[in-house]
């Protein structure tokens, strides 16, 4: 009999409309919900863990730390195939990727969550759960990294994206696409995805990391307020990682603080490469030695960095 650890941590997937205001809020509903999914398999056991019952905004990197040192003494003392996690869907993207840094491990860990309240018309928290399960099941998940599994549909930690507010779609790999999906009780999968192995275990997250995004006339004066107030500074730029003139000055004042500052682009799809060399373009930048997030989204590259070059071992 294959045993699957759940480790919940709230969001909406744990939320009711409590109110006459139908507004949502945190209901500790694991018990309910792994109640819901025995029946479905009769020859698994399920342990429940409950990490948290809050929002996913409120989750921190040292809180994805705790989950992941969690989950590696749960693997270590207990026979368990797999692993579920279920979070909030705004952050979700994050721990996912932070885990995928983190664990090392063949088995399936495989995050999901709702975008309806469990007590709303067609909640989708029990199919997706339910897939969840399969995924954790299946001998194919193994190797893979952590998993995204939402709507039927499996994505990679290092590529998937919240892309929409309210939709049960929302997790996508743009660039990509999913590398599989659960077809009823069937797991499939199309290819694999580029993954990047990082051996490193940090018991402490304790730096400033923080994301500032550009827009067209932005003040360049904000660069500023970082400079006693942070460790690492990632910028979303512009197109290929490209920033205007103005903030050169900034960025090379933060960099001889010994503040590392990394580059990104606000675009969805696609990588920074140091391709102008103008004043402020991604080649100029590089030479000032601003680091490159590669085709990372802004809040990935963040928590890399807090994980790489500022986690530590106490």
């Amino acid at each position: 009999m294959k045993k699957i650890l759940i480790v919940f941590t709230g969001g909406t997937i744990s939320m009711s409309s409590l109110n006459d205001d139908s507004k949502s809020n945190i209901l500790d509903n694991h018990d309910e919900l792994i109640k819901m999914i025995q029946p479905k398999f009769d020859d698994v056991l399920f342990e429940g863990v409950v990490y948290s019952m809050v929002p996913s905004p409120s989750l921190t990197p040292n809180d994805m730390l705790s989950i992941g040192q969690l989950i590696d003494e749960k693997l270590k003392k207990d026979n368990i195939d797999g692993v579920v996690i279920t979070h909030g869907t705004d952050t979700l993207e994050e721990t996912a990727y932070f885990l995928d840094m983190y664990l090392d491990t063949k088995k399936p860990v495989v995050l999901t969550g709702s975008m309806r309240n469990f007590d709303e018309l067609g909640y989708d928290g029990y199919s997706n759960l339910l897939s969840a399960i399969l995924v954790s099941l299946s001998n194919k998940s193994k190797n893979r990294g952590v998993l995204v599994c939402l709507n039927d549909e499996i994505n990679a930690a290092i590529e998937v994206s919240k892309t929409h507010t309210v939709a049960l779609d929302t997790f996508k790999s743009l660039e990509f696409g999913p590398i599989g999906l659960v077809d009823e009780k069937t797991v499939l999968y199309y290819r694999d995805a580029s993954y990047e192995f990082i051996q490193f275990k940090p018991n402490i997250l304790n730096k400033r990391v923080e994301v500032l995004k550009l827009t067209s006339g932005s003040n360049p004066d904000i660069l500023n307020y970082y400079i006693d107030k942070v460790d690492g500074l990632v910028i979303e730029g512009f197109g290929r990682g490209n920033v205007s003139k103005s903030f050169v000055e900034g960025i090379t004042k933060l960099i001889n603080k010994g503040i590392v500052v990394i580059i990104t682009s606000r675009c969805p799809m696609g990588r920074v490469r140091d391709t102008y060399a103008y004043e402020g373009g991604g080649y100029h930048l590089k030479q000032l030695g601003v680091l490159s997030g590669g085709s990372l989204p802004s809040e990935k590259v963040r928590l890399k960095l807090m994980f790489v070059f500022f986690g530590t071992r106490s």
